[in-house]
Formats: structure tokens, C-alpha cells, sequence
């Protein structure tokens, strides 16, 4: 295209599910329900652990993190999700440079955060004696803060070099949401440093914390295998389960998507993994926490029964 010819794009048209137009209502509310059960789970779980002092340990400190962490992610995508079931949506460029940049931030937030927790794990069962003294209240601030700075500085690189793409049309993005992928594809810029900025800083923030974890859990393994009593193995496994649930699922879906979205699937298929981490995953956390945590099942149930 000349570039006296160029015209730039002021907006984009988000297609969403346009080809299940026939179950456009059964999409819609089976969304829905998902985001409902989401945004009243993560709530509860921010609320337990914000008002309650049985959950004044580091633990539930960045659980309640993750919860936030998630609640955010599911506003920033879903909404916009569930207009994009029952019409086309259009979104100014500014609101899809906005989307871009909270989803891959927070996405990477939520990476760290589940490194550093299971950090806190790690203290809790291989180093007991040295665990209060270490994750003290200051330090836990220090993490949290830093979980959430350094993940939306580095989005930040990536979302500048968005910023300075141009986007000559066309302007129709067969997505739900503003994706890296999508909008490249839509550019009319050489894109090469941003996929390599993308393969230098963003894959590596994403990927790191799973090795990081990965050595992490390795390192609790073998020291729960020494424990001499069956319950004291019993008690360790059950300490740091439900982290490892929540690891498993949400990097279990985002490895799933990036084998699938690399081998050049169907656009249909890819917006359905993309469903895995975007809706499922924010989902998933705070029931896994719920159903496996006896203190969060015990409060729960007291204030139940109480209403």
C-alpha cells in the first residue's frame, strides 16, 4: 500500500463469535454465569482475607493478590466478551491499546504472584524456623508491590511499541479481545521489533516464573520426602496443594493455548483455547482455594448457616 494512500484507523470491529450466531443466546448466558460466579468468588476471597483475622498470614495476604489479580483480568475481558456474543462490537483505538496493555499486565502479574507464593511455600516447609522471621508483614508488601510494578513496566515497553504501530486497515479483528497476535496482523508498520521485543521480554516474564516454581516445588518434594511420619508428608502435601492446582491450571491453559495458537489453527479454535485463560482461569482459582481450604470451607459455612 503507498503510504499517500494510507488512512489511519480510528477504531476497531470486534467480531467475537460472529460464525455461532445461531446459539448467540446460550453463549451469552452461559458467559455470563461464568463471570457472575467469578466476580462474586474473588470478591469473597478479597473480602475473607481483607476483614477476617483468621487469614493474617502471608499466605492468604497474596492469595488475596490473586484474587485481585483475577477479578481484574475478568473485567477487563468479559464484559466487552459478552457485547461481542450478541453484536460487533467497535472499540477505539485507545480503548483497544487500553485492553492490550491491562490483560498482558496483569496476566504477568498473576505470574509472579503465583511465583511468590510459592516462595512462601517453599519457607513454610523447607525452612519452618526462619519462615516468620522472613515473610514478615514488610516483606510481603515488598513482593506484592513489586509483583504488580515490574509486570506493568515491562507491558508497558511492548504497549509503546503498539502505540507507534500504524494501522492503515483494514480495522476488523476476528478476536473477542485485543490481542498481541490480532493487531499485529492488522499493522501496516514492520512489526519485527515488536514480535522480538515480544520473544525477548514478554515469553521470558511469562515462562521464568513457571521454571522458578518448577525448581521451587522440586525443592518441596524432596524435602516432604525425609518427613519420617506419614502425617507430616500428609500435612506438607496438603499445605501447598491448592497452589499447585491453581499453578497447574492456569499454566496448564496457557501452554495448551501457545502449542495450538503456533501450529496455525483455525481462527474458531484459537478464540476457544483463548476462552481458557481469558474466562476458565479466573474461574477456577478462587473455587479451587474454596473447595480445598478448610479455613476458607469453615468460614464460609459459619457465615452461611449464620444467614
Amino acid at each position: 500500500m503507498n503510504k499517500e494512500n494510507r488512512t489511519t484507523v480510528a477504531d476497531f470491529l470486534l467480531l467475537g463469535f460472529h460464525e455461532l450466531c445461531n446459539v448467540k443466546s446460550v453463549l451469552f448466558i452461559g458467559i455470563f454465569l461464568i463471570y457472575l460466579v467469578t466476580v462474586i468468588g474473588n470478591v469473597m476471597i478479597i473480602m475473607l482475607v481483607t476483614f477476617s483475622q483468621r487469614f493474617d498470614s502471608p499466605m492468604y495476604f497474596f492469595l488475596g493478590h490473586l484474587s485481585c489479580c483475577d477479578l481484574l483480568l475478568s473485567i477487563v475481558v468479559v464484559p466487552l466478551l459478552l457485547d461481542s456474543t450478541l453484536r460487533e462490537v467497535t472499540i477505539s483505538f485507545v480503548g483497544c491499546f487500553a485492553q492490550f496493555y491491562l490483560f498482558g499486565s496483569l496476566a504477568t502479574t498473576e505470574c509472579y504472584i503465583l511465583s511468590v507464593m510459592s516462595y512462601d511455600r517453599y519457607l513454610a516447609i523447607c525452612n519452618p524456623l526462619h519462615y516468620s522471621s522472613v515473610m514478615n508483614l514488610k516483606r510481603c508488601f515488598h513482593l506484592a508491590f513489586w509483583c504488580w510494578i515490574v509486570a506493568f513496566m515491562l507491558m508497558l515497553l511492548t504497549a509503546v511499541q503498539i502505540g507507534r504501530l500504524n494501522f492503515c486497515g483494514p480495522n476488523v479483528i476476528d478476536h473477542f479481545f485485543c490481542d498481541l497476535a490480532p493487531l499485529l496482523q492488522l499493522s501496516c508498520s514492520d512489526t519485527s521489533f515488536v514480535e522480538t521485543e515480544n520473544l525477548v521480554v514478554g515469553i521470558p516474564s511469562t515462562f521464568l516464573p513457571l521454571l522458578f516454581i518448577s525448581k521451587t516445588y522440586m525443592t518441596i518434594f524432596c524435602t516432604i520426602l525425609k518427613i519420617p511420619s506419614a502425617i507430616g508428608k500428609q500435612k506438607a502435601f496438603y499445605t501447598c496443594s491448592s497452589h499447585l492446582a491453581v499453578v497447574s491450571v492456569y499454566y496448564g491453559t496457557l501452554i495448551v493455548a501457545y502449542l495450538f495458537l503456533s501450529k496455525g489453527h483455525s481462527l474458531n479454535l484459537n478464540k476457544v483455547l483463548s476462552l481458557l485463560y481469558t474466562v476458565l482461569t479466573p474461574l477456577l482459582n478462587p473455587l479451587i482455594y474454596s473447595l480445598r481450604n478448610k479455613e476458607i470451607k469453615k468460614v464460609l459455612s459459619k457465615y452461611l448457616s449464620f444467614n
